[in-house]
């Protein structure tokens, strides 16, 4: 895929409910023919971006597209806990491992879940844990 995505890729662009973005107009967003979550990006797209970006030789950038694609399927107000969580001196080490362990048991976020980890690690560390 060429970069920007939207520029180059546009027909292969999908959302997360498989509209594709050339389908979300103003005209149908006021025919309420797009709902939120067509115009939430799907992870096979994030995959790709991510793939672009290990091409231009940036692999942080790739594991946040790959970490990124794992939480389309993670309910926005889990990821919002999950963001206040993360904050330091608002969480216990077990309040983070918790977290870390439902990523990975109820949504396979993996890589989400690996970070939450280090986090509480090396929160404990500095002792911004609560």
């Amino acid at each position: 895929m060429q970069y920007p995505l939207g520029e180059h890729e546009k027909e292969k662009i999908t959302s997360k409910t498989g509209k594709k973005l050339t389908d979300i107009t103003l005209d149908e967003v006021m025919k309420n023919h797009v709902s939120a979550d067509d115009i939430k990006i799907s992870k096979e797209i994030l995959k790709a971006q991510g793939q672009v970006a290990l091409k231009a030789d940036n692999g942080p950038m790739q594991k946040n597209f790959e970490r990124a694609a794992e939480l389309v399927d993670v309910p926005d107000d889990i990821i919002l806990k999950m963001y206040d969580k993360l904050r330091p001196n608002r969480s216990t080490k077990l309040e983070l491992v918790l977290m870390a362990q439902e990523l990975l048991e109820k949504y396979n976020a993996k890589n989400c879940a690996r970070l939450v980890m280090e986090a509480a690690e090396v929160y404990e560390k500095r002792g911004i844990l609560l």
